[in-house]
């Protein structure tokens, strides 16, 4: 018979809230790619700056999870995991929406036209990014039931990780391979500046995610 132990302790986990916060992250994911192809549509189109108003609002909803996961955590005796992780994990989970909030926003600094040779592209990246976002759904709920003795599947939670490693890959190659096209360009130099800036903020999406993982992966070490 397994007990959870924590639930003994406490209403509910700290833990448990992460997945509040990534409720917020994963609503990103479609706001990005909504904007994105509403950007390559017509530059900054008006839906554009309602996409990026309710990226902003979202941003700031998952930053009041985190303040209150933050100034609501028990005593380090009755964590489920270490304090230390914990807070790690909050900052690096943060950093993908902040990062998300960031890529829009340097698409916003200015009217621009994305030539079409790099629209495809970049709609690829973006989908993705958002498919590793996608996958970090699930490693963090199988590591939230793992350190609640709620499922044993640790070798099901460690493919999980993995799944995102090996995703994480193929997106630094793809994102070199475009920066490397657009710096080739025969672009304006703002407009270069622009979109490799808007890459690399994706792209530090998916490293954050990565991040994630390597810390859940600490939580669960033995």
């Amino acid at each position: 018979m397994k007990f959870n132990f924590f639930g003994l302790l406490t209403q509910k986990s700290p833990m448990e809230r992460l997945l509040e916060h990534y409720d917020k992250i994963q609503q990103s994911v479609e706001v990005i790619n909504e904007s994105l192809e509403c950007y390559i549509g017509g530059g900054q189109c008006v839906e554009f700056k309602t996409l990026q108003a309710n990226l902003n609002d979202l941003e700031a909803q998952a930053d009041k999870i985190i303040r209150y996961i933050r100034n609501h955590l028990p005593r380090g005796l009755f964590m489920p995991v270490d304090k230390v992780l914990f807070l790690s994990y909050t900052s690096a989970q943060d950093d993908v929406l902040d990062s998300a909030q960031e890529a829009l926003n340097w698409l916003s600094m200015r009217t621009m036209i994305i030539p079409e040779e790099f629209q495809k592209e970049l709609i690829y990246l973006v989908d993705d990014v958002g498919n590793m976002v996608y996958l970090l759904g699930p490693a963090l709920k199988d590591t939230v039931s793992l350190v609640h003795l709620e499922n044993l599947d640790r070798d099901g939670t460690k493919e999980q990780y993995r799944k995102i490693r090996d995703k994480r890959h193929d997106i630094f190659r793809a994102k070199n391979a475009l920066i490397r096209k657009i710096y080739s360009s025969d672009l304006e130099f703002k407009d270069i500046y622009q979109l490799i800036h808007f890459t690399e903020r994706m792209y530090t999406m998916c490293h954050s995610c990565s991040k994630c993982v390597e810390i859940l992966r600490s939580m669960i070490a033995r």
